[in-house]
């Protein structure tokens, strides 16, 4: 019985085309021939999403830098809103004097030699380790509230109040062209530089007198020369008895180094290099201040110090500008 059920299956597996007694496979022919389709199938689908990997990181590059900038203008503008005087050319190229020219009795005066690079802060020096190079660009007084930096009617009182204290503020732009500073691109930066005065009160508490060193009061008062505020300020001179602790914080890296050259409009003055990726336009007489920035996303891309600024690449330079005036209180004496 069971020999002749095997014999039938057998019949059946035949007319089938299928031999139970024999493994069937690919020659090597066949083998060839399908691994030449599948890398003609494969490849090109390959580079297209190599392609699209590597859109999609320029994309995010570009993203982002235009996120950074936007962020570092809308930082800079609060802080702007805050300033009583802002410090033009004539302010930022001179160095401080006491002797008046010819025919007149107000020094010709600036603070050059009053703030960093000249008079070093600890990471923004004439001369840096690391190679990199600090400039001032934009360089202001505001006047700040202090919560709790005052007491009621004792300097120990529980009960506090707020107090107001001059900061002196000052943005740079910080090369580093030779890579001495790994830690920020080979391209630019902008970092900030801040000193503060202490609180103007009589029962100002242990927060109020804090006082950054080398920090003195903008020269506000009557005995100081000069008819204008310009003059007055131009005169201010830094505690020369103590040294800058403070930094030059960076704010925002991958900063342009070149670009289209950029023009103030009529009654500002520049600061800084015109086809730099951070340049101010400054008019002193009306606290306003105009100040342009562009990113470098190419840079971040390549991590190239070669990368410029050319019209082929113009959208990895994304740029951007906001126009402040200055709203600070002033106080007459």
């Amino acid at each position: 019985m069971m020999s002749s059920l095997k014999f039938i299956l057998s019949l059946k597996l035949k007319c089938f085309g299928i031999n139970n007694n024999k493994n069937s496979g690919f020659t090597l022919i066949e083998l060839l021939i399908g691994m030449v389709l599948a890398i003609l199938i494969i490849t090109p689908l390959l580079g297209f999403m190599i392609n699209i990997l590597d859109t999609d990181r320029k994309e995010q590059a570009k993203a982002t830098t235009e996120q950074e900038i936007q962020a570092a203008l809308d930082f800079i503008e609060r802080d702007l809103q805050q300033a009583v005087y802002i410090y033009d050319a004539d302010g930022l190229t001179r160095d401080w004097s006491n002797t008046p020219p010819t025919n007149s009795t107000v020094p010709v005066s600036g603070i050059r030699n009053q703030i960093p690079p000249v008079k070093e802060a600890p990471n923004c020096k004439q001369t840096n380790t690391d190679g990199t190079v600090c400039t001032p660009i934009l360089v202001f007084w505001k006047r700040e509230y202090l919560a709790e930096s005052v007491g009621v009617t004792s300097e120990n009182d529980s009960v506090k109040d707020d107090g107001f204290a001059y900061s002196l503020v000052a943005y740079y732009l910080i090369t580093n062209p030779t890579g001495g500073n790994s830690t920020w691109s080979r391209s630019a930066r902008i970092g900030r530089f801040q000193i503060r005065g202490k609180i103007s009160a009589a029962y100002s508490n242990t927060k109020g007198e804090d006082s950054s060193p080398g920090f003195n009061p903008p020269p506000l008062d009557r005995t100081i020369p000069g008819s204008t505020l310009k003059e007055k300020m131009n005169q201010w001179k830094a505690d020369s008895s103590k040294a800058y602790t403070a930094r030059a914080e960076t704010l925002l890296d991958y900063i342009s180094t070149s670009g289209p050259a950029i023009t103030c409009p009529t009654g500002l003055q520049g600061l800084g290099t015109n086809t730099s990726g951070f340049y101010a336009c400054v008019e002193a007489d009306k606290v306003l201040a105009k100040i342009h920035l562009r990113g470098n996303a190419y840079f971040r891309l390549n991590n190239n110090n070669q990368a410029q600024y050319s019209n082929s690449v113009a959208t990895y330079f994304p740029t951007a500008s906001i126009q402040v005036q200055g709203r600070g209180f002033l106080p007459t004496k």
